[in-house]
């Protein structure tokens, strides 16, 4: 399995959190993922009924993390609700962001898929090869429409420090030609970290009769 460097700033965040590992193991290290399996030395016991096995070693997310819930929605901004002042009362929004952190330094890259991939990796969009959508992508670097496997997405980072992750609803950010039966499926939300994925793989949908993937399905 590859393994994923990751944003400086995120690695200390998860570095920061992780001294809340049960005491039984080694402190995980979380600059790198995924974490190593730790080594210990081999038993010297003689008899099978004096060996103390190791404790079974799992990752889970530290004590205290938070719950990470990203909603993201095309064709709407600071402007639109409620909760940053805007004229559309969403309380459940406003709900959320008073619960959890409210961000005010977003920037877009004035289309959808480019915006929701640099959102998704916290990479330029262009690193992500994800220059412009995946309908227009082109075999120029920066632009292919298939984000390279060095670049790991949140989610991946998310789930190789414990968490479940899911995603539901639009997922642009895979190439056209990727999308059917025989793949590949490198790049589709649960092969890029996502544990569960029900939604739709297009810029647009059908809102009456969508094509929904359930997973791979």
């Amino acid at each position: 399995m590859n393994r994923n460097v990751l944003d400086p700033t995120l690695s200390m965040v998860l570095t920061a959190v992780c001294i809340a590992t049960a005491a039984a193991q080694p402190v995980q290290d979380r600059t790198v993922l995924p974490i190593p399996e730790p080594q210990y030395p081999h038993s010297t016991a003689l008899n099978a009924r004096n060996a103390a096995p190791p404790p079974r070693f799992e990752i889970k997310a530290p004590v205290g993390a938070p719950n990470v819930l990203v909603v993201l929605l095309d064709d709407f901004g600071f402007g639109h609700s409620s909760a940053f002042g805007g004229p559309i009362h969403m309380p459940t929004v406003e709900q959320l962001a008073k619960n959890g952190l409210r961000y005010n330094q977003f920037h877009t890259t004035a289309m959808c898929a480019p915006t929701r991939m640099a959102l998704l990796t916290g990479r330029n969009h262009h690193m992500a090869n994800m220059g412009s959508i995946t309908e227009t992508a082109t075999a120029f670097p920066g632009n292919t429409g298939q984000r390279p496997e060095s670049i790991a997405t949140l989610a991946m980072t998310l789930r190789y420090n414990g968490y479940s992750t899911a995603q539901f609803g639009k997922n642009h950010e895979t190439a056209v030609w990727e999308i059917s039966p025989s793949g590949p499926t490198d790049r589709w939300p649960t092969r890029s970290g996502f544990d569960k994925f029900y939604g739709f793989m297009a810029g647009e949908m059908n809102q009456w009769a969508p094509t929904i993937y359930d997973g791979l399905d």
